[in-house]
């Protein structure tokens, strides 16, 4: 399985609370665009190739109240809640853990999401998740960032990539533009 990070990134790098949920200051900020209809097919097809979530506990309380109640026509509601889910979290308790095919992975968090990437069945698809996706890229565990790409300056809030104190190179494979001036990129871990 490949470890992919999927996120709504601003231009300087913000990812925090794109949706409006979590009631931050700029939340809310992705739905100020229109990500048209290249970036609804971008959103669609990486959970078709995707063979599970795999979440912090932050991103998957807020999803587990949110998607359940969703109903659209495309089906992407019906494929988040039907898809497995890991949720990474020392601290969820099972019976918090009500969203459908969810399986809790604590303990040493490289070690075992490094024994889920071994196995095989599509990828392993991160969305959200501040603190998980640091601590996948800190151990070498990504495999690919597909970013979405908005044009706005936030000025603070969480990073994608915090100060982790060494430098990665990542491969551009893949660019498009989509909807109000947002850019989908695609980059592999080198």
């Amino acid at each position: 399985m490949k470890i992919v990070v999927s996120e709504f990134v601003s231009l300087d790098g913000v990812m925090e609370d794109p949706g409006g949920a979590e009631g931050y200051k700029n939340g809310g900020w992705s739905f100020k665009f229109n990500r048209g209809p290249e970036g609804d097919k971008f959103k669609v097809d990486e959970l078709s190739a995707a063979g599970a979530l795999l979440l912090g506990r932050v991103t998957y309380q807020g999803f587990a109240k949110a998607w359940p109640a969703i109903k659209d026509p495309d089906g992407f509601a019906d494929k988040m809640n039907g898809i497995r889910k890991y949720v990474v979290s020392n601290t969820l308790k099972d019976a918090e853990a009500t969203w459908n095919n969810t399986t809790i992975v604590r303990g040493d968090m490289a070690a075992e999401i490094a024994k889920l990437k071994a196995r095989s069945g599509g990828d392993l698809l991160v969305f959200g998740s501040a603190r998980l996706a640091q601590g996948l890229a800190e151990h070498g565990l990504v495999d690919d960032y597909r970013l979405m790409v908005y044009p706005v300056i936030l000025g603070g809030g969480k990073r994608l990539f915090a100060d982790a104190g060494k430098m990665a190179s990542l491969k551009l494979v893949d660019t498009k533009p989509a909807g109000d001036g947002i850019v989908m990129l695609t980059y592999q871990a080198v």
